[in-house]
C-alpha cells in the first residue's frame, strides 16, 4: 500500500468572521510582543520538537516566544501557568490543553486583560480567540479505524488508550474511531472504556499489560498520546505479540521507530509538532496584529496552506496536515 500526506475533511462553514483591524496609534511594535506556549507536560519529545519550532518561528520573526510546561499532566498545574502569565501581561498566551474546561475561567482572565488566547486540540474550547487544528479530529479518528481494521482483517477485539479522558482530541480521535466501527466493520468491537495512560509510557506499559492479561483474544490496540503508544509496543514486544496484535496511535519516529522496525507498532499517525508550534504563533500574531482568520487563508506553512474553517466553532480551523508512517518511510520524518 502506498502511504502518502493525507488531507483532513472538513466542511467550511458559512459565515466568515468579520475583519477588524488595529490602528497604527495602537498597533503593538514586534519588540514589545511577548508570546508563551503552555504544554500538557515538559520532558516528552512531541512537545520538545513543538518548542524547536517555536524557537525557530522566534528568530524568523524577531518576536519573544518561549514555551513552558508542568512537571506532571494534570489540569490544575496548567490552570495555574495561564494564570500566572495573566500577572505577567504577556501579549498572547497559547496552550494545548490537559482539559479544556478545566481552562475557561483562566482564558476568559485572559481576554478581559486584552491577551490573546488560541489553543491546539480543544476545537470546541469557547474562552480561546482561535483554536489551529492540523485537521479534522474525527476525520483523523475515521482513518486510524480504517488502517486498523484492514490490519485486523476485518474482525476482532481491540481496546483504545488516551492520555486523559479529560483530553478533547484524543477523546474525539478514540470516540470517531468507535463509530467507524461500528458503521463499517461489524465484526470488529472494542472491550474496554478507553484506558488512561496519563501521557506516561511507564504507565502505558504497564496497564497494557494488565489489559492483554483480561484479553488474551485481543487483535488490536489503539492509542492517542505519543507516549503511551511507545509503551504499548514496548509491552507487545516483551510478551512476544509482535505478529499476532495490531499496534497503531500518535506518536513521532524517533519515539516509535524501534518498534516500528520489529513490528511491535505497525503504523503511527502524527503531524508535525515543529510546524505546529510555528502555526500557533502565527495565528498568535495575526491576532495580535489586528487580522482575521478566514477560509482558505495560507499561513505560509506545509499542512496550513487553506484553513477550513469548523461548522461547530467558528473559532476553530483545520489544517491538512497528518502523515502516515509505518517501518517502510518511518525514516522520511527524521524527528
Amino acid at each position: 500500500m502506498k502511504y502518502t500526506r493525507l488531507i483532513a475533511l472538513a466542511v467550511v462553514a458559512a459565515l466568515t468572521p468579520a475583519v477588524w483591524a488595529v490602528s497604527a496609534e495602537d498597533a503593538i511594535p514586534d519588540s514589545d510582543k511577548q508570546y508563551v506556549n503552555v504544554v500538557k507536560l515538559m520532558g516528552i519529545g512531541w512537545f520538545e520538537l513543538m518548542e524547536e519550532g517555536i524557537a525557530q518561528w522566534s528568530a524568523e520573526t524577531g518576536i519573544k516566544a518561549r514555551q513552558i510546561g508542568a512537571d506532571d499532566a494534570t489540569p490544575e498545574k496548567q490552570v495555574k501557568l495561564v494564570e500566572e502569565l495573566i500577572d505577567q501581561s504577556v501579549t498572547a498566551i497559547t496552550v494545548i490543553p490537559n482539559s479544556p474546561e478545566s481552562l475557561e475561567g483562566a482564558f476568559a482572565k485572559a481576554q478581559a486583560a486584552a491577551i490573546k488566547v488560541v489553543t491546539h486540540e480543544a476545537p470546541s474550547q469557547k474562552n480561546a480567540d482561535a483554536d489551529i487544528e492540523a485537521f479534522d479530529n474525527v476525520a483523523y479518528g475515521e482513518t486510524m479505524m480504517d488502517h486498523l481494521a484492514e490490519c485486523m482483517g476485518g474482525s476482532g477485539k481491540y481496546a483504545a488508550f488516551v492520555g486523559h479522558v479529560t483530553a478533547e482530541s484524543h477523546m474525539q480521535w478514540v470516540t470517531s474511531s468507535l463509530a467507524r466501527a461500528q458503521a463499517r466493520y461489524p465484526n470488529i468491537s472494542r472491550v474496554e472504556d478507553p484506558i488512561e495512560s496519563l501521557e506516561n509510557t511507564d504507565t502505558a506499559y504497564e496497564k497494557a499489560k494488565e489489559l492483554l492479561k483480561r484479553h488474551p483474544d485481543l487483535k488490536g490496540i489503539q492509542s492517542s498520546s505519543a507516549a503511551s503508544v511507545v509503551g504499548v509496543g514496548r509491552a507487545v514486544e516483551e510478551l512476544g505479540l509482535n505478529d499476532r496484535i495490531c499496534v497503531m496511535g500518535t506518536s513521532i519516529p524517533s519515539l516509535a521507530g524501534e518498534y516500528l522496525k520489529t513490528g511491535a507498532i505497525d503504523k503511527i499517525f502524527f503531524w508535525d509538532p515543529v510546524v505546529a508550534g510555528k502555526a500557533i504563533m502565527t495565528v498568535a500574531d495575526l491576532l495580535v496584529d489586528g487580522k482575521a482568520l478566514k477560509p482558505g487563508m495560507d499561513l505560509g506553512l506545509p499542512g496550513y496552506e487553506s484553513l477550513r474553517q469548523s461548522p461547530e466553532n467558528p473559532t476553530t480551523w483545520y489544517g491538512s496536515a497528518w502523515i502516515i508512517v509505518d517501518k517502510h518511510n518511518a525514516t522520511e520524518y527524521p524527528f
